[in-house]
């Protein structure tokens, strides 16, 4: 879940820019950068989301709040979102 909400924010925040531009701007590669985005890499390095966070305008305080929803057990072994 943590990875979908990363992946969402840095796709919203790229915007109509491309992933070969961000990548180039941030030094991550683009098929990283695809798999973040698309959920595929959960946890990235923490140096990885600074970089493209500082590529994309955005705070580590707004990537960490935007990612650390509170999310509460509704008993089936799975969260939700509150």
């Amino acid at each position: 879940m943590r990875g979908e909400k990363l992946g969402l924010l840095l796709r919203g925040a790229r915007g109509p820019r491309s992933m070969a531009e961000v990548a180039a701007a941030s030094g991550v590669p683009v098929e990283t950068l695809r798999k973040i985005e698309t959920g595929r890499i959960a946890t990235p390095a923490f140096f990885t989301v600074a970089a493209l966070a500082a590529a994309l305008g955005l705070s580590l305080e707004q990537v960490a709040s935007h990612c650390s929803a509170e999310t509460l057990g509704n008993g089936n072994g799975r969260a939700r979102t509150a």
